[in-house]
């Protein structure tokens, strides 16, 4: 074979790991799961790991954006518990659940509105920025539920997070369409494609007449839209809005985005590298409870799994090629 060949052959097989090789490895995560751990490939099981990593789904769309633009956000665990509060309180202030969804995902673009105003417009970094709001929005959580749950007296808002179709719970519904409008967004349209460029590189996207400013303010107000969407949707789960919820839930999103491929410098991102990631962390953590791993040590084979990815990440290129 000569060095031509080879050489095709390698960028061939880079393309195909970049695009699908987390997705084969979940794959062989889940198929060895179903085989040697008792009770995984249960119907019960699988709709239960189904909604375990819905929330994750949904705000990793919204995380996959910002990272791809080279930004991130910290603040979402504390929108998620928020949203929950605000939509608890507001139903049962006006006992109408409507209002009450549109009052927490408000809270959400508010949020983002804040992020991105300060982000693109002041020029603070999102890291700073997002960490400031991420205490903003925890502490507004406390001080409107006093610091406890809030129970919720319509009944009916409950669907929301247990009613299934054809046997499918709401959640993971929300949760595939949320992947397939982000998917198509990143891929088929100019938002999407500016996003990447300005990952890519900022500078020449702003000489190329990309409004920089204005998309990375959409970043994150859909960042905090879907951040409050999956508060929302949790509070249905909980029966109430809980200030003290979604603790570290930033983490995992990022988590989920870097395990599946997303790079932290920006630039490169794909619909399916949220999805491997999500189906990994998710996969693996159902494993580790069906064998009652304790918790503790669940903490230290999250933190090793994002390292060996990170880590693989940076050097795949290089092994490809050699």
């Amino acid at each position: 074979m000569t060095s031509t060949t080879q050489e095709k052959s390698a960028g061939s097989f880079s393309k195909i790991w970049n695009a699908y090789g987390m997705l084969l490895i979940f794959a062989v995560i889940f198929v060895c799961s179903c085989v040697f751990i008792p009770n995984f490939a249960t119907v019960v099981n699988m709709k239960g790991l189904g909604l375990a990593i819905s929330m994750s789904g949904i705000v990793a769309c919204g995380m996959l954006f910002c990272l791809a633009a080279g930004e991130i956000d910290l603040s979402v665990a504390s929108v998620i518990a928020c949203a929950g509060v605000v939509t608890a309180v507001v139903i049962n202030m006006t006992q109408s659940v409507t209002i009450g969804i549109l009052a927490g995902l408000g809270l959400g673009i508010a949020v983002g509105l804040i992020n991105g105003f300060v982000i693109a417009k002041l020029k603070i970094n999102s890291l700073i920025t997002t960490l400031a709001t991420m205490q903003i929005a925890r502490g507004l959580g406390y001080i409107i539920s006093d610091g406890k749950a809030v129970g919720i007296t319509k009944e009916e808002f409950f669907e929301l997070g247990y009613q299934d179709i054809f046997g499918v719970p709401l959640p993971i519904i929300f949760t595939i369409i949320c992947m397939g409008i982000f998917g198509f967004l990143l891929s088929k349209t100019t938002y999407g494609r500016n996003t990447l460029a300005i990952g890519g590189n900022q500078e020449a996207s702003r000489l190329a007449g990309i409004n920089v400013d204005r998309t990375k303010l959409i970043i994150f107000v859909v960042s905090g839209f879907v951040s409050a969407l999956a508060g929302v949707i949790l509070a249905a789960r909980m029966t109430s809005g809980q200030p003290m919820t979604s603790v570290g839930f930033e983490l995992v999103a990022i988590s989920a985005c870097v395990l599946g491929g997303v790079s932290l410098n920006g630039g490169v991102a794909k619909i399916s590298f949220i999805i491997a990631g999500v189906l990994i962390l998710g996969t693996i953590e159902n494993a580790m409870n069906l064998l009652n791993i304790s918790p503790f040590a669940q903490y230290v084979v999250r933190g090793l799994i994002l390292l060996i990815a990170v880590i693989f990440d940076k050097y795949k290129q290089k092994f490809i090629k050699s």
